[in-house]
């Protein structure tokens, strides 16, 4: 999914996009523990990370399971710190006023396939695979 519909779908601001960049991630995760993010994810750069925790942290987090994007929610802003660190390891980043749950929603329904491999192809539950 194209970080353009990413934001277009989130109403998103966009608060850093790494130059020359047509970001373009496959998967999603969610979380405000950065243990889980390090202990479950995968990771890679076709992966966004959704997330309330507004730290430099994240990022941290982020470089190290080489993640593309980060969305925060419920309206928080990062500061210009997170932000500096976002740029110095080429981490995308966005906010949303969505909570949590109504970002990933949108997401998974408009087709970004979740880590752990559910996608979502149809309006009835028998079609999450």
């Amino acid at each position: 999914m194209k970080i353009e519909k990413i934001i277009d779908l989130l109403n998103a601001t966009t608060h850093y996009i790494p130059d020359g960049k047509d970001l373009d991630v496959t998967y999603g995760s969610a979380s405000d523990l950065m243990s889980d993010v390090l202990a479950y994810l995968e990771g890679g750069n076709k992966t966004i990370l959704i997330t309330g925790l507004l730290t430099t942290q994240v990022i941290r987090t982020a470089t190290l399971m080489e993640i593309s994007l980060v969305v925060f929610t419920r309206g928080k802003i990062p500061n210009e710190q997170i932000i500096e660190a976002a740029k110095k390891n080429d981490i995308a980043v966005l906010s949303t006023k969505m909570t949590k749950y109504a970002t990933c929603g949108i997401l998974y329904s408009a087709g970004l396939e979740s880590v752990d491999g559910y996608t979502f192809s149809g309006d009835d539950k028998d079609s999450c695979r």
